[in-house]
């Protein structure tokens, strides 16, 4: 009978930890914070405020395109934190006179040299775009040609409730996951 009672009162504090753990990790602004973390937030706010942009919209941006490896390189040639394509960047440079003597090289090695360009990038598409998040999105990944060719051609019509209708699948799950970690950082980092 006693080791009955004891099997009961063990299963009972184990089932109650279980319980509190599960409750602290649904919760806790500091286990959210340590699964999704944000890095360079500094940088990220100080160029988030230049350019009118949510600071957590760009960490999101950064998160999926290098996950905060700002020396990253992508297979199709991509550089930097924020991954803009080499022709992009360029033209960036060349249209942006506030950029002074920033490089392709400082791009791709200083974080928030990419930071800077990424979010100015993202600000000139959502004017494109007409603050059209999604559309923005799938243009930052997709080029803003293709995605005006989708909405033109109505294969997509620029939506969130219909990303899974975006031809390229790649950009599809770009923006899905770029909008779930914007969601998630505005869950748990809501002072940055």
């Amino acid at each position: 009978m006693k080791g009955k009672r004891k099997n009961k009162r063990t299963r009972a504090v184990l089932l109650l930890l279980v319980v509190v753990i599960g409750i602290l990790f649904i919760r806790s602004e500091w286990l959210g914070r340590t699964i999704y973390p944000i890095y360079y937030k500094e940088e990220i706010k100080r160029t988030a405020e230049l350019y009118k942009i949510d600071p957590l919209l760009i960490a999101s941006i950064i998160r999926v395109e290098s996950n905060y490896k700002p020396e990253a390189v992508s297979p199709k040639g991509a550089i930097g934190i924020m991954q803009v394509m080499p022709d992009t960047a360029q033209w960036i440079l060349k249209r942006e006179k506030n950029f002074g003597t920033l490089t392709m090289d400082d791009i791709g090695r200083e974080p928030e040299a990419g930071i800077r360009v990424g979010t100015w990038y993202i600000q000139e598409l959502l004017r494109q775009f007409d603050g059209n998040l999604v559309v923005s999105l799938a243009a930052y990944n997709a080029g803003p040609g293709n995605v005006r060719e989708w909405l033109k051609s109505k294969k997509w019509d620029g939506k969130e409730e219909t990303v899974r209708d975006i031809p390229f699948g790649e950009t599809r799950q770009y923006v899905q996951k770029v909008l779930y970690y914007y969601n998630k950082y505005k869950q748990v980092h809501k002072n940055l």
